[in-house]
């Protein structure tokens, strides 16, 4: 059961093990600017390797339960998917689990990838737990770990991760099958919540430290997209470092040779890609190949 990309790896490597009986997504829904109704990143998948897909409209109908019972499954494996209840995740003879984005309990919630890179954490990783009515609080059988580097952003984690959740998962599985496998309660005390990031709440704060603001640029970076407000049009930087402070003005900023250079309220930030309006990301070195002089100049605050 699953909907997005980070699923697809999975699935793949679950059918290449094991007898996946159906897979189970989201239905097909409107995307883009034309608005063109899609099937889910897992679906497509799903149909490449001749499996059954289930699209219910709602997890709770009695319809959909009873096709869970039908397939008697002996596992179910949950990546990336809606909040399953009880009266389906309890089908399964021996376990239905889920694989998270985050060594639970922090960063329980659609977001944990994220929220990760936000706050300033060195390390995060995968967790795979038991289902339970409450999203996310499951106990825990397996976790691996991941560093996050300075200047990583939200996609190339995303994609570690996305690489390593099906071995995961495979791993799980035998544990399960085998009848022996961790089985260790949350530590409620240290849970973490991680909502999910919308574009309107990624606008940046010039004041803030610089080391926040780096953190927030690369934690939603390529999408939504850290954005400010730039010769009056919305900018968007996409991955940045920190450097020493310009002794300017927060948001105030200096383009030169040698980069683009933006104060914050301690400290600065070097930009180390962006997007224009209506362009196409580019590294700094494209950027400052198309500036013809060095300007400076503050940006729009909030």
């Amino acid at each position: 059961m699953g909907t997005p990309e980070f699923a697809v790896p999975t699935l793949k490597k679950l059918a290449a093990e094991y007898t996946v009986s159906a897979v189970v997504t989201a239905p097909d829904k409107p995307k883009g600017r034309g608005k063109q109704v899609l099937p889910s990143e897992v679906k497509l998948a799903a149909l490449e390797l001749g499996l059954p897909v289930l699209q219910p409209e709602s997890l709770k109908s009695a319809e959909f339960a009873e096709e869970i019972r039908r397939l008697a499954p002996d596992i179910i494996v949950v990546v990336a998917f809606r909040i399953l209840p009880r009266e389906v995740y309890s089908l399964a003879r021996l376990a239905s689990f889920n694989i998270h984005g985050s060594l639970l309990p922090k960063y329980r919630g659609a977001a944990p990838i994220n929220w990760a890179i936000i706050n300033g954490d060195k390390a995060t990783g995968l967790t795979s737990f038991i289902l339970q009515d409450k999203v996310d609080t499951g106990n825990i059988m397996l976790q691996t770990s991941a560093e996050i580097g300075d200047t990583q952003t939200f996609g190339e984690l995303y994609e570690y991760l996305m690489a390593q959740a099906p071995q995961l998962a495979c791993d799980t599985i035998e544990m399960i099958a085998n009848g022996d496998y961790p089985n260790i309660a949350q530590d409620e005390a240290k849970a973490t919540p991680a909502p999910k990031i919308f574009s309107n709440d990624c606008r940046i704060i010039w004041n803030m430290p610089a080391q926040s603001i780096k953190n927030v640029i690369n934690g939603v970076s390529p999408a939504p997209g850290a954005w400010t407000m730039w010769n009056g049009e919305r900018l968007k930087i996409l991955r940045a470092k920190c450097v020493n402070t310009l002794g300017l003005s927060a948001g105030e900023y200096e383009i030169t040779k040698k980069g683009f250079l933006v104060q914050c309220g301690s400290g600065a930030i070097a930009v180390l890609e962006l997007q224009l309006p209506g362009k196409k990301r580019q590294d700094i070195a494209s950027f400052l190949n198309g500036q013809r002089n060095e300007s400076k100049g503050k940006m729009d605050q909030p």
